[in-house]
């Protein structure tokens, strides 16, 4: 997601950079082309005008004209107003003083929803809560028993049963989360292909009878624009507090991810980065903000690291580094590990510097077929190999082609991935020195003493 936008939007400030001091002129240029790179991204073009016309207004101050890198002033302006945009300081679920806290989603049919409720379940498990889940979508034939294969693979009760309206099954839900101390009672209710007053007035009277203490609206972001008019209208009639926006890791331009917060005046609470029950995680507008604009996103990518990365392992792969001793062993087990992070392009786009690693292997989360191959590959390899690939010549790869039960290409394939990973952390350690530097820069993680 926003892969276009960024680009278009970093090549307008390296553009600038290049012009030594800046005039009105030339910020009023650069200007017009983030206002068409907003549009091409499919944002709302209220939201395009405000925005272009809050940085236009802090970009010709005197503090940007007079400085001396005024390009990188533009660049902090730029974030500054990204993050507003975004919704600031994010937005986070209070829990309510008295179990259980009740949280109700809705959208239209096709979003996610039944999903997320999954999802939301297993993020508040893994937090130590007991959360409940309740089927309340009657309307679509096999949602319930969606709702409670997955209630079962994240380990979470699921209430509802048919022949209950979804407003029975919201009130007994919450009674049982009561009698058994359960919380967050998360309650999926019924979506529709569009928005109709049937739907609206079952929503309505949940709201009324059951009174929720987060209403969260769940947005496919694959739908640009047409995902902040659903939420403008759900907002209207129903109310919302928060938003997810689901799918972000599709092929999605970003319009709704930058209009949302602007249009319905309500903050994105979480992001659906997956298909996977493990894949929602809190909105952070600031993070954002600094991948847009190729900062990179230290703190997610090493919160990411934490949760799958051995220390031991880790401490052992830096050693390795230092002493340029990085093997074919080492780069199946960083597959690996890599692999349980997520999609390998979104893990590069978490760093800075993020125009270096273009050359960078981008498929490297293959299917398991292709993880299968790579191993096997190496089990092929004699030890020596292993530990220095230079020797592998044509009758070698053919040797290893044929123990592995693989193609020569795909043994040529594996050995350029190795070497380009390689070179990118061959750059990495070339830049320790310069790291530094980067404090200043918006979105680079502060140390905390």
């Amino acid at each position: 997601m926003l892969d276009s936008l960024s680009t278009r939007l970093q090549a307008i400030f390296d553009k600038l950079g290049g012009r030594g001091r800046l005039s009105e002129e030339n910020i009023q240029e650069a200007l017009r082309e983030v206002r068409v790179a907003l549009l091409e991204a499919d944002v709302n073009f209220k939201v395009v005008r405000a925005f272009v016309d809050r940085v236009r207004t802090r970009a010709v101050g005197q503090d940007v004209l007079v400085s001396l890198t005024p390009a990188q002033q533009v660049v902090k302006v730029v974030h500054g107003e990204l993050v507003e945009l975004l919704g600031g300081s994010g937005h986070r679920l209070a829990m309510a003083s008295h179990p259980p806290t009740v949280i109700m989603l809705m959208g239209l049919q096709g979003s996610g929803k039944t999903t997320t409720a999954a999802k939301l379940a297993r993020l508040y498990t893994k937090q130590g809560q007991h959360p409940l889940l309740a089927a309340a979508d009657t309307q679509r034939p096999a949602a319930m028993e969606q709702l409670r294969t997955l209630g079962a693979q994240v380990g979470v009760p699921v209430t509802g049963a048919p022949g209950q309206t979804p407003l029975e099954i919201c009130r007994a839900a919450r009674e049982e989360a009561a009698a058994r101390g359960l919380t967050p009672l998360i309650l999926d209710t019924a979506g529709r292909l569009h928005i109709d007053e049937a739907l609206l007035g079952e929503l309505q009277a949940i709201r009324r009878e059951v009174a929720p203490h987060h209403v969260l609206l769940v947005v496919d972001a694959m739908t640009g624009q047409d995902a902040v008019t659903v939420a403008d209208r759900f907002n209207q009639a129903v109310g919302i507090d928060a938003v997810i926006l689901t799918k972000l890791d599709g092929d999605s331009r970003g319009g709704a991810a930058l209009s949302v917060r602007h249009v319905t005046g309500r903050p994105i609470a979480f992001v659906g980065v997956g298909e996977k029950t493990d894949a929602l995680e809190p909105f952070h507008p600031d993070r954002l903000a600094s991948r847009i604009l190729g900062m990179g996103d230290v703190l997610s990518l090493v919160e990411k690291a934490q949760a799958v990365v051995d220390q031991t392992k880790a401490e052992e792969l830096a050693r390795k580094l230092r002493e340029d001793s990085f093997s074919l062993e080492d780069f199946r087990e960083q597959l690996k590990q890599l692999r349980q992070m997520g999609p390998l392009d979104q893990i590069l786009g978490m760093l800075p510097f993020g125009k270096m690693l273009k050359g960078a292997p981008k498929d490297l989360d293959g299917e398991s077929a292709e993880l299968g191959r790579f191993d096997a590959i190496i089990g092929s390899m004699t030890p020596g190999e292993r530990r220095n690939p230079e020797v592998i010549n044509g009758s070698r790869r053919q040797r290893i082609a044929r123990g592995s039960g693989t193609s020569v290409q795909d043994v040529n394939r594996l050995l350029k991935q190795y070497a380009q990973l390689r070179k990118v952390m061959k750059q990495f350690k070339g830049m320790e020195g310069k790291l530094p530097r980067l404090k200043n820069l918006p979105g680079f993680p502060t140390p905390r003493g």
